[in-house]
């Protein structure tokens, strides 16, 4: 069965990544970016590490995510769109990604890695209590000062963005 779940996230995530290549329009290619990000969460979900999924969706499609949703609405999106295709620029590209497909197919199968065998059990909650108190009782300071540092970031970003007034 997590095999199979596995399988489905893992080949979603390979269909979102190609479309956010692919994807003519930057607001696509970003939401498809995001929908990647989830699928790889949902794969460390399936792999029994709940810190690094939950960590993955708000860093990653959180964060990071925002971030380029912002550069995109910076930009002028039909003259990055004009200078993005190039026509006889995507042959090269293609053929790259045909040859790093066919030799991540072929180390694929012929890996002893993915046999099937039962996950290696970690620690119980044990570990993700001494992160979590670790992180907010000795490093408090540090991560409220890069949270007002990005929040200084965020509204500057919303300054810089506003169209004046006139």
């Amino acid at each position: 069965m997590d095999q199979g779940f596995f399988l489905l996230f893992a080949t979603v995530s390979v269909i979102t990544a190609l479309t956010m290549v692919l994807a003519r329009n930057p607001v696509h290619s970003a939401l498809a970016l995001m929908a990647c990000f989830l699928q790889v969460s949902a794969i460390f979900v399936l792999l029994e590490a709940p810190l690094l999924a939950v960590i993955q969706i708000f860093v990653y499609v959180g964060a990071i995510m925002v971030l380029f949703l912002f550069v995109i609405m910076m930009i002028d999106v039909r003259e990055a769109v004009l200078q993005r295709f190039l026509p006889g620029g995507n042959l090269p590209a293609l053929v790259l990604l045909a040859l790093l497909g066919v030799e991540m197919l072929v180390l694929v199968l012929w890996s002893d890695r993915f046999s099937l065998m039962e996950p290696v059990a970690m620690g119980g909650g044990d570990g993700v209590r001494q992160l979590s108190t670790a992180l907010f009782a000795d490093y408090l300071l540090p991560l409220e000062t890069a949270s007002v540092i990005l929040l200084a970031a965020l509204v500057g970003a919303i300054m810089l963005a506003r169209k004046e007034q006139g």
